[in-house]
């Protein structure tokens, strides 16, 4: 695992670096996650081989540092993935972002402009509002979610046959996941969807089969946006197929 060292808040952001050709990939995971759990088994999956690929483990997440001061919001989650793109010199590249990391993949690519090839999303969070999770932890007060709220979520989640989300979301910092959740609920300024529509590369958002029906699936194409759709999967599709959503990314950063 690498890590480069962010400034202001002065702390180390990990990621994988797996070595391959072409444009890279970053990997962008979603509130609670942590990319080093999440895309392993669709970095190594049939559809993506040989290609060169980060999973990034954000600020308080994983194996990233976790520092106190820093606010966890979508925009300065997405500085810091600009910071690493940067770092590592790569010149164009193509960025996956899943739920609230999709939102923070849009943010980066905002600030990229046209170092980015592809924009891929699974299931982002595209409006205000946040979804189920999200604005259940951002009702709570700081001080009560971090002293109580995060490990009851976590065995709530446990106990209802989530356990990959509750290990990842108690590996995560309280203060992250709640300022996460809040920072998703307040959405972009500019919204994160207006700034998905107006930006002019390739651009797909992947939909889990059993998320569906949505009726983004039929708003997105009207607005420059592909679909895909990940068979036997709903919205945490890196683990319930990954190798349906790697062949899903292939095909959408192909053109």
């Amino acid at each position: 695992m690498k890590s480069i060292f962010t400034e202001p808040v002065n702390a180390q952001l990990r990621y994988h670096d797996l070595a391959g050709a072409g444009t890279p990939c970053i990997f962008i995971h979603g509130l609670g996650c942590a990319a080093s759990c999440d895309y392993p088994q669709v970095a190594s999956a049939p559809a993506l081989a040989g290609r060169r690929m980060l999973l990034v483990d954000l600020l308080g997440s994983g194996f990233s540092d976790r520092p106190d001061d820093f606010s966890y919001s979508i925009k300065d989650q997405a500085q810091t993935i600009v910071a690493l793109i940067e770092s590592i010199g790569c010149g164009a590249v193509d960025i996956f972002g899943h739920s609230m990391g999709g939102a923070i993949a849009i943010e980066a690519a905002r600030l990229l402009g046209d170092q980015v090839q592809h924009l891929v999303l699974s299931e982002p969070n595209l409006d205000a509002g946040g979804g189920y999770y999200s604005r259940k932890i951002a009702e709570m007060v700081e001080a009560d979610y971090v002293s109580k709220g995060h490990n009851d979520l976590a065995e709530a989640s446990r106990l209802d046959g989530s356990g990959i989300w509750a290990a990842s979301l108690l590996a995560s910092a309280p203060i992250a996941v709640h300022r996460g959740a809040v920072s998703l609920v307040a959405g972009g300024n500019p919204g994160w969807r207006e700034m998905l529509y107006a930006m002019p590369f390739p651009k797909t958002v992947i939909f889990g089969s059993q998320s569906l029906p949505d009726n983004d699936t039929k708003v997105l194409p009207l607005n420059g946006v592909h679909v895909g759709v990940v068979p036997d999967a709903g919205h945490m599709m890196a683990w319930e197929n990954p190798s349906g959503l790697a062949h899903a990314i292939r095909e959408a950063t192909l053109a």
